[in-house]
């Protein structure tokens, strides 16, 4: 078996081998705090049906009713549920030096010799996977409390668009984890203030339309804008991935900057953090 020195060495297989090697590891933490897996597939259930049934109260107060209260549901119930996937792999990937501070091992990983992009594509697999199986979960869960017509959905364009933005996404991710690891007080935080954010601009619940212009402008600059419109397009409307194209493109874009870029500053930030001893800091 070839030494640590000689698999970092290797260009190809041996660097696939490493990054699962932490999808591994977080498999494995993932079943030792089950509980709190469980509490947040819980919140997940619980607010994609909060947030369902205010469609059902538009038709109660006579609002709406109809078609336009059905396209409603199966708007809230894709935004929900898109959102759900998209910060569970923010937090995954964002959180990679807060679970090394958890677990008592971030000097351990930061200072093992394994190209930090391995390391943190390691993490962004296993955040999308994660992510998938807890979406998937939730949306087994909430679908039969709802009347929804899914016969013109096109899955593949589906699949194509949660494909291509989960790579901005993991970008986005590896960028929010550089708070962390330069503030080890309140860099957690700020992460989950970012998602926050992220939250509030790119149509989660609503339409950006209705966004006042100034917060219109960071919708444009949000992956998730461009992931939801593709995701409604394919399930509601039933766009292929032609009909999608624009979508894509940006994504892709999106994910061609964010990646390198946040592994760069990703790595910045470390050496930054080694010199002025900022890794074992707990805050």
């Amino acid at each position: 078996m070839a030494s640590t020195g000689q698999r970092i060495a290797l260009p190809g297989r041996a660097a696939v081998w490493l990054g699962w090697a932490f999808v591994e590891r977080q498999t494995n933490l993932w079943k030792r705090y089950w509980a709190w897996e469980l509490v947040w597939l819980v919140y997940g259930v619980v607010n994609t049906l909060a947030i369902t049934f205010i469609a059902k109260q538009v038709d109660q107060a006579g609002l709406a009713g109809g078609q336009s209260v059905s396209s409603l549901v199966l708007f809230l119930l894709l935004g929900t549920l898109v959102w759900a996937y998209l910060s569970a792999v923010l937090d995954d990937v964002s959180l990679v030096v807060t679970w090394e501070r958890w677990e008592g091992t971030i000097e351990h990983t930061l200072m093992a010799p394994v190209p930090r992009w391995v390391h943190l594509m390691g993490m962004a697999v296993f955040g999308v996977l994660h992510a998938v199986v807890r979406t998937l979960l939730i949306f087994a869960i909430a679908l039969p409390f709802f009347s929804v017509e899914l016969g013109q959905a096109n899955w593949l364009a589906a699949a194509l668009v949660i494909a291509v933005g989960s790579v901005s996404v993991a970008g986005l991710g590896i960028l929010a984890g550089v708070l962390p690891l330069i503030y080890p007080e309140r860099g957690t935080q700020m992460s989950f203030m970012l998602q926050a954010l992220i939250l509030l601009v790119s149509g989660v619940y609503y339409s950006v339309d209705v966004l006042p212009a100034w917060l219109r402008i960071f919708s444009v600059v949000s992956p998730a804008t461009y992931i939801l419109n593709g995701i409604r397009g394919a399930i509601i409307d039933g766009k292929g991935p032609a009909d999608l194209a624009g979508n894509l493109l940006t994504l892709a874009l999106f994910g061609a900057v964010l990646v390198p870029g946040g592994i760069a500053v990703f790595g910045m930030a470390e050496r930054w953090a080694k010199k002025t001893g900022q890794l074992k800091r707990q805050g």
